[in-house]
Formats: C-alpha cells, structure tokens, sequence
C-alpha cells in the first residue's frame, strides 16, 4: 500500500470558511467533504478510508451518493480523520474539541452558529405529542411495505425518517418528548438493520442495530432494547458467527426474558433455535422451539410490541426453517402448514419459506417439487430486492440442477 494511506489529510485553513464549504457542512453532504479533500489535498480514497475507518468500497459509495451517513460516531470518525477545526465541526453539528476557545476566532462564525443551534433547538422544541404519533404512524408504515415491497422501494424514506427523528431527538428538550422519540428511534433502527441483514450489508445492519440498541436504553424499554440486541444476533449469523450468536440470544433471553411481552418472548426463543439449527445443535435448537411454542400468545400482535408479528403459521414456518437442515421429515408438512396460513402481504418472508420448502424437497429427492417453490422464491426476492433470499435461491437451483444429472 502507499505509505501516503496514513500520512494525515492536511486541508489548507481557508477551505473550511468558504461559503460553498459552509453549505456542505451545514448540508452534512459527506460526499462533498470527501471531494474537497480529495481537491485541496490530494487525497485518494484508499488514504480517506485511513484516516476514517471507513471502508474504501463504501468510501466510493459514499462519493457517488449511493450510500449515506447517519450515524452520530460516523460523522465524529469523518470530522478527526479530515482535521476538521472547530467551527467547521460545529456547523456539521457536532461539538467543538476545545469548548473555552473553539478554533476559528470570527465572530460572525460563532454568532452564525449560535443562531444555527438555537434554529434547531426551536424546531424541536415544536415536536409534541402529535408529532411523535405521526411519526410513529410513519415508521409503522413502513414496516408494512417493508413487509410487501422489501427495501429497495422504500429506501430513500427509510433514510430520511431516521434522519428527521434522529434530528429531532438529538435536539429534545423536554424529557417526556425525548424519551419516546427515542423509543421511535429505537423502532426504526431496528427496522433499517433488519433491512440492511436482508441486502447483506451487515456492517451498516450491525451500525443500525448499534443505533437501536442506544436508543432503547435512553428510551428505558427493555423490550425495545431486547428485541434489537436479539436481531443484532442475526448478523453475528451471517456473518459465520452462529456460536457468538447463540450465546448472544441465551444472555438476552436471560436477562429480559421476564421483562418483556410473550410475543417477544417467542420471538426470541425461536431466534435462538435458528441460531442453533445453523451452528448445528439439534438438541438445543429442538429445545428452543418447544420453548417458543409453548410461550406463543392467543393473537398475531401485541399492541405494546408492533414489530413483532407472530402467530402459529409463523412459528410453524420458523421450525420448518430450523429443522430442514437436519432432514426432518415432518418439515414439509409444518412448511406446508405456513404457507397456507400466509396471508400474502408478507413477501420477503414467503420467498424464505418456499427456499425452505425447496431444500426439503431436494433433500428427499423430489427434485420436480422443489421447482416451483424455487420459481416463486426468486419471484419474490427480485420483487424485494432480498440479496440474502436470491442468494439462496442461486445455491439451491445449483443444487438442483446437480440432482438432476
């Protein structure tokens, strides 16, 4: 690698005071910053990911505006690693490193700021009780077409949710408002993560489940809190870290287990057992299940809990998912049984049960089953742009066509 990668990005002091520059900051437009370094010191991608930690793929992302930033702790790693002074820091809304005397000394920068700050602090201050609702109405929305139409249809709305509640809860005064922006917050993370383990972006899952998971203790909710560290667990899983994701569900279900609503509750243990079935734990992955069985409520939701939505088909579903990797022959029937209780809004969840039916098929030879449920699975994940289903749906229509030779 070029030794000029860890030389630090030196960006000339009269660059931050441009009035192009100040809009770009005040834009939090990441992909200018990235341009102006690349412009004022000659620094390349490769150096950028360096001084950011970011990588040099997403850096390019980035620069395209095919990806973008929310997260707070992004945004401090960008501002060290592009030697931001302390006025340029503030108009990208984060607070200066030296607070008695904040670099830059023009007194219209710091008035400027003062009035930005007061600015955003006064919008907030106009987020009530209503507001929360709309915007709680909004993420819930989006789950719904989530659930239809996958991320790709709903992506630019999905960032700018987060960054409208991000935005108003970072600026919150009142306690009682904070604390259930941050409960929102906490829901629409989890929701992006969920969304970015399904595209296979899993360092942006694993930094929107960090979102979530900060969100729900400022928010005081153990069930928010339980319910994002335990889909936190699924990247742990795709990763190849099934050991690390078991045991990450045994501490949650541990601790909040008796804390939470039985909906959750199920949610968890039949977490769990996926997690066992892919680390290949028969035993462990059987016990969780009938652990989930025996915990399922009368009813498909829980007004206390909407991201959950689980009901008997669902578990039947997941349990076919767990035990088709352990050539369980009573998985076809139990697959069978949830897809007739699907009520065809869920169609990312659909496309994941006819792969499963699919593996069982090829799994007892039936290669002619199988075709169908492949057919429609890949229907489906275009339909959603679910990566992680059309991946699957690659390996077993590999594996088919292998059977039928």
């Amino acid at each position: 690698m070029d030794k000029r990668a860890f030389d630090a990005i030196d960006i000339p002091a009269w660059v931050w005071d441009r009035d192009e520059t100040c809009q770009t900051l005040k834009n939090r437009d990441v992909s200018g910053l990235f341009n102006l370094a690349a412009k004022y010191s000659g620094a390349s991608q490769v150096r950028i990911s360096t001084a950011t930690g970011i990588s040099q793929g997403r850096i390019s992302q980035i620069i395209r505006k095919q990806r973008y930033i929310t997260d707070l702790e992004v945004y401090e790693r960008i501002a060290t690693g592009l030697g931001l002074p302390d006025h340029a820091r503030m108009l990208l809304g984060l607070a200066p490193l030296d607070i008695a005397s904040p670099t830059g000394n023009q007194d219209d920068s710091h008035r400027e700021q003062a009035e930005e700050l007061a600015a955003r602090l006064e919008a907030a201050a106009a987020v009530d009780s209503t507001m929360v609702m709309i915007l709680t109405t909004d993420t819930n929305n989006l789950r719904l077409l989530d659930r239809r139409l996958g991320v790709s249809a709903i992506a630019d709305k999905m960032r700018a949710q987060i960054a409208q509640i991000e935005r108003a809860h970072r600026h919150a005064i009142r306690p009682g408002i904070r604390t259930r922006l941050a409960h929102v917050l906490s829901e629409t993370a989890a929701l992006a993560g969920w969304q970015a383990i399904d595209t296979c972006a899993l360092s942006d899952a694993w930094d929107h489940h960090e979102r979530a998971i900060s969100a729900a203790r400022a928010a005081e909710n153990s069930a928010l809190l339980a319910y994002a560290c335990g889909q936190q667990a699924y990247v742990l899983v795709d990763l190849g870290q099934p050991a690390e994701a078991t045991e990450l569900l045994q501490h949650v279900r541990a601790t909040y287990d008796h804390r939470v609503p039985g909906h959750l509750r199920t949610w968890l243990a039949a977490a769990e057992a996926e997690a066992a079935a892919v680390l290949g734990d028969e035993a462990a992955c059987r016990t969780a299940l009938d652990q989930a069985a025996a915990l399922l409520p009368e009813g498909e939701t829980d007004p206390d809990v909407p991201y959950v939505s689980l009901n008997r088909h669902h578990l039947a579903r997941w349990r076919g998912n767990c035990l088709v990797r352990f050539g369980d022959p009573d998985t076809i029937e139990d697959l069978r049984s949830a897809l007739a209780g699907m009520d065809g809004t869920y169609n990312r969840a659909e496309a994941g049960l006819r792969c499963d039916l699919a593996h069982a098929f090829l799994a007892m030879g039936e290669l002619d089953a199988a075709q169908p449920h492949l057919h429609r699975a890949g229907q489906l994940a275009t339909l959603t742009g679910s990566r992680r289903h059309g991946r699957r749906v690659k390996e077993l229509t590999r594996a088919a066509t292998r059977g039928s030779r």
